[in-house]
């Protein structure tokens, strides 16, 4: 799990939703509604508003500007063991 965007910059405040993009190994048992329902569970933990990408969307995004942003600047927060 990264955090991506305002959330990372000094410019960051009170009402801003924290974007979220979450990986998963390939074999993982994940499916979309497992992860629709992760964005109601991390907008109460965080106390705002939650917008969640996955970085195999942003892999697979044609607009290869945003996608190296995205990937150049998310900041890792939580990795599974």
């Amino acid at each position: 799990m990264s955090f991506l965007g305002s959330v990372l910059r000094e410019d960051f405040r009170p009402n801003n939703n924290i974007n979220i993009m979450v990986s998963f190994e390939e074999d993982a048992p994940w499916r979309l509604l497992e992860l629709v329902g992760i964005k109601p569970e991390l907008k109460t933990l965080l106390e705002r508003e939650v917008d969640l990408l996955t970085k195999k969307s942003i892999e697979q995004s044609y607009k290869w500007i945003r996608q190296k942003e995205i990937l150049g600047t998310a900041q890792v927060v939580y990795v599974a063991g």
